[in-house]
């Protein structure tokens, strides 16, 4: 348990954090999935829209610290495979 007026104010702090990187994570998540379930049912276009929805949401998480930036282009660029297979 925190003693100090300084810990106590850190801990605050870390739960303001989390709750709002919890939120953005689950934001990220969302529109992954969108696109996934795009990509499943075979919709080109609705797949390309859905992409580019999601793209700026994970740049986004990058920049924000929530996902590390090569982690985020990775998954930008598998989706943007798929979809481009798809389209094909």
């Amino acid at each position: 348990m925190a003693n100090t007026t300084s810990a106590k104010k850190a801990t605050r702090k870390i739960a303001r954090r989390t709750a709002v990187n919890k939120a953005r994570r689950s934001r990220v998540r969302t529109f992954v999935r969108q696109v996934e379930e795009a990509i499943a049912s075979g919709d080109a276009a609705a797949a390309a829209a859905a992409l580019k929805a999601a793209q700026p949401e994970l740049m986004r998480a990058a920049t924000k610290g929530v996902l590390h930036s090569n982690t985020a282009s990775r998954k930008v660029s598998r989706l943007a495979n798929r979809v481009k297979a798809l389209s094909a």
